[in-house]
């Protein structure tokens, strides 16, 4: 089980300058590990974090689910398998994670993590 996670500076998740970071370029896991990708940015006034999923052979980006100031909403097809936990009410670094608890083989793909300011 192979989960990816790459940080591009895409024009239309990433603007104005915006510094996104991730932790771990590549992760290699077995079926049944626990995975968590870490996602920070300093913009304070940016207060949602969106963690997306790209599939190996597919060009979509599919919503995971994303962190709005404390509030976490999950798309119906991720909830039972993904969480997203963190804090992004603090006026400081924002810090925010994609945690899966059994990593499966439909698994393996690429994540991303995205900044917005809140809606």
């Amino acid at each position: 089980c192979t989960v990816r996670r790459l940080c591009n500076n895409l024009p239309f998740l990433f603007n104005l300058g915006l510094e996104v970071r991730q932790s771990h370029s590549d992760l290699i896991k077995k079926p049944g590990d626990k995975v968590q990708i870490f996602c920070s940015y300093d913009k304070t006034d940016y207060r949602m974090m969106l963690w997306y999923q790209r599939s190996p052979g597919d060009t979509a980006l599919k919503l995971i689910g994303y962190l709005n100031y404390k509030d976490v909403k999950m798309e119906e097809l991720y909830d039972e398998d993904f969480n997203i936990s963190g804090d992004l009410s603090v006026n400081t670094v924002k810090n925010g994670s994609l945690i899966l608890e059994h990593a499966k083989q439909e698994h393996s793909a690429v994540y991303y993590c995205a900044a917005s300011k809140a809606r």
